[in-house]
C-alpha cells in the first residue's frame, strides 16, 4: 500500500508542478508587449521560466532516475502551452505572435548532464543547472525572431490587461548592446544551480513525508 501511495503522491506532485509551471510561464513570451521594458521583461521571464523548468524537470528526473524524463516533462509543459496559446489565436491574435515554447532544448541538456555523469545527482545540479540557466535565454530569443514585426505587433495587439497609463509613447527598441540574452544567461547560470538543487530536494522531502 505504501509503495502505491508513494507513487501516486509523486505523480500527483508532477502533475501539479507541471500545470503550475505552465500557468506561471504561459505569458513569458509577451515581453514584447511591454515595449519600453522589453529587455527587462525578457530577462525576468527567462529566469522565471528557468525556475519552473529546472525545479519540475529535476524533480521528475530524480524521481524516475531515467535520463529522458526531463525532456518528457518539457514536452508536457509544451503541450499545455500550445493549448493555452490556442486561446490567443482564437481571440484573433496573429499566428506568428503565439509564443514558441522553448523548454525542450534546456530539458534535453538536463537529461544529457544526468546521463553523461552516470546519474550523479551533484553533477546534475552543477552541470545541468548551469546548462539550463545559460541555454534558456538563448532559446527564448527565438520568440522574438518568430514575431514578424515586434513593434507593430505590440501596438496593433496590445495586452488587454495593460492599463492606458502604461502604454509607451516613445518606445526604445533594438537595444541589443544591453544584451538581455547575456544578462539572462549570466543570472540563470548562477540561479539555476539552486533551482536544480531544489528539484532534487523536493524529491527527498516527498519520500520522507510519505515514509513518516
Amino acid at each position: 500500500l505504501m509503495v502505491w501511495l508513494r507513487r501516486c503522491t509523486h505523480y500527483l506532485f508532477i502533475v501539479v508542478v507541471a500545470v503550475n509551471s505552465t500557468l506561471l510561464t504561459i505569458n513569458a513570451g509577451d515581453y514584447i508587449f511591454y515595449t519600453d521594458w522589453a529587455w527587462t521583461s525578457f530577462t525576468v521571464f527567462s529566469i522565471s521560466q528557468t525556475l519552473m523548468l529546472a525545479v519540475g524537470a529535476t524533480y521528475y528526473l530524480t524521481f524516475t532516475g531515467v535520463p529522458g524524463t526531463a525532456t518528457y516533462y518539457g514536452l508536457i509543459m509544451t503541450v499545455y502551452t500550445w493549448v493555452a496559446k490556442g486561446a490567443w489565436f482564437a481571440l484573433g491574435y496573429p499566428y506568428d505572435f503565439i509564443v514558441t515554447p522553448i523548454w525542450l532544448p534546456p530539458a534535453m541538456l538536463l537529461d544529457l548532464a544526468y546521463w553523461a555523469t552516470k546519474k550523479n545527482k551533484h553533477s546534475l545540479i552543477l552541470f545541468g543547472g548551469v546548462l539550463v540557466g545559460m541555454s534558456l535565454p538563448l532559446f527564448n530569443m527565438v520568440n522574438l525572431i518568430t514575431v514578424a514585426d515586434p513593434l507593430e505587433t505590440a501596438f496593433k495587439y496590445p495586452r488587454p490587461t495593460l492599463p492606458p497609463y502604461m502604454t509607451p509613447i516613445e518606445p526604445q527598441v533594438g537595444k541589443f548592446y544591453n544584451s538581455p540574452v547575456a544578462l539572462g544567461a549570466g543570472a540563470g547560470a548562477v540561479l539555476s544551480v539552486t533551482f536544480t538543487a531544489l528539484g532534487c530536494k523536493l524529491n527527498t522531502w516527498t519520500y520522507r513525508w510519505m515514509a513518516a
